[in-house]
């Protein structure tokens, strides 16, 4: 088949967000060697505020010469579960690094929302699109409410959260982009069935070393991109060892990569079939996701749920192109 005709067309919703900025950065290298197309991103509230993750996402964009595609504004939750996580990426969602990259083009102030892209694309390309959701659901459940249906009409739904058999990183049962808002969740979980899920319970062991970080730079240690890499690799290592997310080992969890794995090294995963469901109105486990594990006949399962990684192999294939994006 024509690798032109079967790149997958991508729409990435996304907060960064430290680990999201490395996922970005892996998207990008992919597109640039033209495996994949990115049709737009839609930012979204979560790491930090909205207006901040827009920038950042402009940014990241400009970073890499791809200002064309547009970013949209994310949907404002106005009333939250949990707080921004700031005390992870930084006051500016990037390691306190955001002043070091390039001048976005994109005005926030006139953008689109996210949810009227995501419902222009799905409507455009029917069945072709598959979104990678590295932040909470609030864009693709406001899409679904303002049109409804629409989310049916994405290929697939790539999503980074959720934890099932281990403990939650904002509560004792529930992951950040879940957790930040349930009843987003709720609706993206009850309107699709084409859903990939990799939760906690895989991304707990991708820890990015600094060994990792200097191959990359190595290949062209002036690159912008190599320093912002050093930087924020460095910025985000010193933030998870405060807080205690990687047993003691030098690194930092970069959660959001797991995504792009999925799609372009399906042979680093494997995966169980599942109706995933997620609690809403719990005292003490809001935000908790679970399936259903007994043994009798189930039905309208709407999900592929990660169940293990293999680490190294993930590694080796996200440095090496990483690698390239610097060459560039």
């Amino acid at each position: 088949m024509n690798q032109q005709l079967s790149r997958p067309k991508i729409i990435l919703d996304t907060d960064p967000g430290g680990d999201d900025a490395f996922a970005f950065l892996w998207l990008m290298s992919l597109v640039k060697k033209e495996l994949a197309e990115l049709l737009a991103v839609t930012s979204v509230e979560g790491n930090v505020n909205a207006k901040l993750t827009f920038t950042n996402a402009c940014k990241l964009l400009q970073l890499n010469n791809f200002s064309d595609i547009e970013v949209g504004r994310g949907v404002i939750k106005t009333q939250k579960e949990i707080d921004h996580a700031a005390h992870i990426h930084g006051n500016d969602g990037l390691g306190n690094l955001a002043q070091t990259l390039p001048s976005p083009q994109q005005s926030y102030e006139n953008a689109r929302y996210s949810d009227d892209i995501l419902i222009e694309k799905l409507t455009a390309f029917p069945g072709e699109i598959t979104i990678i959701a590295l932040a909470p659901l609030t864009n693709l459940a406001a899409a679904e409410t303002k049109s409804p249906g629409i989310l049916k009409q994405a290929k697939e739904i790539i999503i980074m959260g959720g934890a099932f058999n281990v403990a939650g990183n904002v509560t004792p049962e529930a992951e950040f982009n879940i957790a930040y808002s349930p009843e987003a969740a709720e609706i993206v979980f009850n309107n699709s069935n084409h859903l990939v899920i990799l939760p906690l319970d895989v991304t707990r062991s991708l820890i990015f070393r600094p060994e990792m970080a200097q191959k990359i730079s190595e290949v062209n240690p002036e690159s912008n991109i190599t320093q912002f890499i050093l930087a924020l690799a460095q910025a985000m290592t010193q933030t998870s060892l405060s807080h205690r997310e990687t047993q003691g080992i030098e690194g930092f969890l970069v959660h959001d990569a797991v995504t792009l794995a999925y799609l372009f090294y399906p042979e680093t995963l494997q995966f169980c079939r599942a109706r995933v469901e997620v609690e809403v109105v719990g005292k003490l486990t809001p935000g908790k996701t679970i399936f259903d594990r007994r043994h009798h006949a189930k039905i309208e399962a709407n999900a592929w749920v990660a169940q293990q990684v293999n680490s190294a192999n993930l590694f080796a294939a996200f440095v090496e192109d990483l690698k390239t994006l610097v060459r560039y």
